[in-house]
């Protein structure tokens, strides 16, 4: 069993479900690190019984993390600013927290001997045709906002700590989330598709994207790809696409339609649309003897039906 495990940015979507999965002896203590800039003091009620959880109320921009990374064997650094959309709003802010946060956590691994999961993001490959993969050319990269930008240039950063300073580290470029957490967010498709949907609200669709396909990520898959590497001491410094489905918008809605039987389409425009549609593989990560389970359709059912107790118990107050 390894001893000490620490988490950045412990309380937000994934975090907020892994910190509630854990079993009493999988670690001797679990450190959780959050700026509460969201204020999701909820994803901290009710943790698992027996687990020895070490709250840490401070921001990687600038806490000692030398202090707090001392005699941590493994990071998980999910402290990001993920809203691709609104990262164009506020560019130098995504890059100190997504670059720069990053490479001080970086650096406090290679100090105190950590190793490191970065989860990067499937929106590194901006622009492309038809499938692809990890081997993807660096100059073929064609981030389309900020918040890809700065997850690019971290992934370089960590290639470069790897090579000069012997950090141990794993890449994971994850799709978009969807599934339920404590503390979800809901500026991703399909979470935001659900809400609209149950809130009576026009779904709002990138003027482009009806048509396109993209990778998405089920919750309990992210989960299981992060106890994966872990158990397996997958620390390759290698990237690794973690995806469970590529799909379509329309196929997205189709899927909420069978639930909602009526919403309306709203076409808008963003500055990250573009006209091609990309399918992204998983094949070397399934090849490490991973298996993706996730089904979107379960996903979104779950989403709605949480969505859907929320909004009538509201109504009846």
């Amino acid at each position: 069993m390894l001893n000490r495990l620490l988490i950045t940015g412990a309380l937000g979507h994934i975090g907020s479900k892994l910190i509630h999965s854990f079993t009493s002896d999988e670690f001797e203590e679990i450190c959780l690190v959050d700026n509460l800039s969201t204020q999701r003091f909820s994803s901290l009620f009710n943790l698992p019984k027996g687990v020895n959880f070490k709250f840490i109320n401070e921001d990687i921009c600038t806490a000692d993390l030398d202090k707090y990374f001392e005699g941590i064997d493994v990071v998980i650094h999910l402290a990001a600013i993920t809203d691709a959309a609104s990262s164009f709003s506020d560019p130098q802010k995504v890059e100190k927290v997504n670059l720069n946060g990053t490479e001080r956590v970086a650096n406090a691994c290679v100090k105190n001997k950590c190793k490191l999961i970065f989860p990067s993001t499937t929106s590194v490959y901006g622009v492309q045709k038809d499938i692809v993969d990890e081997d993807c050319p660096i100059s073929n990269l064609l981030a389309q906002s900020p918040y890809a930008e700065s997850k690019l240039k971290a992934e370089a950063y960590l290639s470069k700590l790897g090579k000069n300073d012997g950090l141990s580290f794993v890449i994971c470029r994850l799709g978009t989330i969807f599934g339920t957490s404590i503390g979800m967010r809901f500026h991703t498709a399909i979470n935001k598709f659900c809400w609209q949907a149950v809130m009576g609200q026009p779904i709002t669709v990138w003027r482009t994207a009806y048509n396109q396909k993209r990778p998405y990520l089920d919750l309990g898959d992210a989960l299981s790809a992060i106890d994966f590497i872990i158990k397996n001491d997958l620390f390759d410094r290698r990237i690794y696409n973690v995806l469970t489905t590529n799909t379509t918008v329309k196929d997205i809605l189709d899927i909420i339609s069978n639930h909602i039987s009526k919403f309306s389409i709203q076409y808008v425009d963003t500055k990250i649309m573009n006209q091609l549609s990309y399918h992204v593989s998983n094949k070397r990560f399934c090849d490490q003897g991973f298996g993706f389970v996730g089904d979107i359709k379960q996903g979104i059912e779950d989403t709605i039906n949480l969505l859907k107790g929320a909004y009538h118990k509201c109504q009846k107050i």
